[in-house]
């Protein structure tokens, strides 16, 4: 295995990525049950993508001028693409709220929330573990994120059949089935992280 060095400016980035995912999506989580004002909701979620943003500048900025990284220079690309993907994928949702005027979501939307929530902690306790050098401890919090993502696919399915059934209104059919695969697609973005964090313990173990 490598040398890691002591809280490299990578890990700590990844932390600070890591603790943004959380923050959000518990802010998602808190807020969708009792959405008042719609505008404020999708302002917040976008302030912590920004926040992500920066921290994916800063690990471009580092992997020009870093000689040798941590861990292979394509694993830390991936890692930042999939974590900022994570943080992409509940502001979209977030802004989807507003755009649709959504003030009312359903138990799905917040079963997935909390399914999200759940992937949000597991993948903040996976990339602390990365950061402390534990690889091998890596793959309980990846393989929860894959039966979490599995969960999910599974609600997709139910909340897909019940719109079919009782949404009569071509609209509102269209707008909750985009939320419902949106938040599905959201838990994929996870399970991306927890399968990039597989190659990196097979690379660095």
């Amino acid at each position: 295995m490598r040398m890691f060095k002591k809280k490299d400016i990578f890990f700590k980035t990844f932390e600070e990525m890591a603790d943004t995912i959380v923050e959000a999506v518990e802010y998602f989580h808190d807020h969708v049950p009792n959405l008042k004002d719609l505008t404020a909701f999708a302002r917040e979620m976008k302030e912590y993508e920004t926040k992500c943003d920066r921290c994916v500048h800063i690990i471009l900025t580092e992997l020009n001028k870093t000689f040798i990284t941590p861990i292979e220079r394509d694993d830390i690309m991936r890692l930042t693409t999939s974590l900022d993907d994570v943080l992409d994928g509940i502001e979209a949702l977030a802004s989807r709220f507003e755009m649709y005027q959504i003030q009312e979501p359903d138990e799905y939307i917040v079963l997935f929330a909390e399914n999200l929530v759940r992937c949000a902690h597991q993948i903040k306790k996976a990339i602390y573990l990365l950061t402390d050098k534990k690889l091998l401890a890596i793959r309980e919090p990846a393989i929860a994120i894959n039966e979490l993502e599995n969960q999910a696919d599974d609600l997709l399915r139910v909340c897909i059949k019940n719109l079919f059934a009782k949404v009569k209104d071509p609209i509102e059919l269209i707008k909750r089935k985009e939320i419902y695969e949106r938040l599905e697609q959201t838990t994929d973005y996870c399970e991306d992280v927890a399968d990039t964090l597989e190659t990196i313990i097979v690379r660095n173990s």
